[in-house]
């Protein structure tokens, strides 16, 4: 994730040709999956299940509820495998799958209980000097103070690559509102890291 001016988190633009060539592979395995073989879902979940896991994490804050909702995706299309073959779009269909899910999650874990969002580290620093850990550390820490509709959409715009358009497509908002969440969790984000405008 890159917050402007910041300078703390890098990110290269998605590489489109390996996007292409994984949305082609993806819709052959959502073909195969809605005609009986079974054995594209592995394929389509080593394809998605990092992303799905990455963004239940940023949606619902926790890395144990984060592992329900990937688990929960992943029997879900096996369980409509017979309507895959039709899905246009099937990395959008996932990512709206995991919004869902991880939003009825989350709110059915909120009324069991009241407590406070785990801190999850948000952001991999691995390699990076230890003054660089110390400010993942610190950032990913900060995330956990964001609405949880502002951390999501900081990680489809950062790690999944999403336009303002996908992004409000994807939690079913208007694209206008999609940026509206994004400008304000990294205003918010960058107050808590004590960054100037």
């Amino acid at each position: 994730i890159a917050v402007p001016k910041s300078g703390l988190w890098k990110t290269s633009p998605p590489d489109e040709d390996r996007e292409v060539a994984g949305a082609g592979r993806l819709s052959e395995s959502f073909r195969q999956l809605a005609d009986g073989r079974t054995e594209a879902l592995e394929e389509i979940y080593a394809t998605c299940a990092d992303e799905v896991h990455g963004l239940a994490l940023w949606r619902t804050g926790s890395a144990a509820d984060a592992a329900d909702v990937v688990q929960e995706v992943f029997v879900r299309l096996a369980d409509r495998r017979a309507r895959l073959g039709k899905v246009r779009n099937p990395l959008a269909y996932i990512r709206r799958m995991t919004h869902s899910i991880s939003i009825d999650l989350f709110r059915k874990r909120a009324r069991r209980r009241e407590e406070r969002i785990e801190a999850c580290r948000f952001v991999e620093a691995a390699g990076d000097p230890p003054e660089r850990l110390v400010d993942a550390e610190r950032a990913s820490k900060l995330l956990t103070k964001l609405p949880a509709a502002q951390r999501e959409a900081l990680f489809l715009r950062h790690f999944a690559g999403c336009s303002f358009a996908e992004i409000g497509r994807i939690t079913g908002v208007p694209t206008f509102t999609a940026a509206s969440r994004y400008r304000l969790g990294t205003r918010r984000l960058r107050s808590l890291l004590g960054v100037e405008s």
